[in-house]
């Protein structure tokens, strides 16, 4: 059966579709998963347009690896997700990064976001942002335990990438940064909503160094706002003033926290 514009499409239950020919009224039933490896035949592309929420497993098998690397990303949807060690690890975009950095990075990737914090930590000891996100205790130690757990859950997977990260602040604005090698990073304000809420702007005199790949909404919190908070506060790696950091709070509302606050660490984090 050939799907147009005249096909009914009609849910069953939570794995198969009524297809209904609107011309002929021929009906087909089909598992949920094959119309959707149809519809993916039209572009990899819809791979990140359709939200399905699989569970994938507990491994990041070699047959998944293949089809990431070949760009074709078979069997892979948006909000897929694997569970491995306890955490729950999903799909938020694919190919994000693809032809960005300051040197070109050409690899097919999946952006994988764990579905809560995976512990507490302090942004800096004290309430400051002198650095910025780079030169923080967070960058520099507090995301070590989160690197051991996704390594180990996805060993020989997780991507370097370039990203363009502050590493100076004055009067309470990002003032400086550089490009950096990256594997795990706190997410920013607008891979979450899809815009800067209380980062600082340019305000016609004062231009904080606010350059970024990360500059859309990851397609998950897109399609899936719910997504975002989970009732879970975590920081963001946004300076916001001289003492305060971006963070999600657990009741959805965006927000800012003292650096020396103890809060979530949800990273994000690229494999293929």
């Amino acid at each position: 059966m050939k799907i147009n514009e005249y096909t009914k499409v009609t849910k069953l239950d939570a794995s198969h579709i009524l297809l209904v020919d609107g011309s002929t009224g021929t009906k087909t039933i089909l598992a949920q998963d094959a119309l959707l490896s149809m519809l993916s035949l039209i572009s990899p592309d819809t791979h990140r347009m359709i939200f399905r929420g699989k569970n994938l497993g507990g491994s990041f098998t070699e047959e998944q690896k293949a089809a990431v690397k070949a760009g074709t990303f078979d069997g892979l949807f948006l909000g897929d997700y694997w569970v491995i060690s306890g955490v729950t690890y999903r799909i938020a975009d694919f190919d994000y990064y693809l032809r960005c950095g300051d040197t070109d990075f050409t690899a097919h990737h999946l952006v994988i976001v764990p579905d809560v914090p995976m512990y507490s930590h302090v942004m800096n000891d004290e309430a400051k942002t002198e650095g910025g996100y780079y030169l923080s205790k967070m960058h520099t130690e507090g995301l070590t335990e989160a690197k051991t757990k996704i390594n180990a859950a996805f060993p020989s997977s997780v991507l370097t990438h370039k990203e363009y990260l502050v590493n100076a602040v004055k009067d309470g604005r990002p003032s400086g940064g550089g490009w950096f090698e990256s594997t795990v990073e706190l997410m920013n304000e607008n891979m979450v909503y899809g815009g800067k809420i209380f980062s600082p702007v340019s305000d016609g005199t004062n231009v904080p160094t606010n350059y970024t790949v990360c500059k859309s909404q990851l397609a998950l919190f897109q399609a899936k706002p719910s997504f975002i908070h989970n009732r879970q506060t975590f920081w963001l790696r946004d300076v916001v003033s001289g003492t305060t950091f971006a963070y999600v709070s657990g009741n959805g509302t965006a927000n800012y926290n003292g650096a020396s606050a103890s809060d979530g660490v949800r990273p994000v984090f690229i494999i293929g």
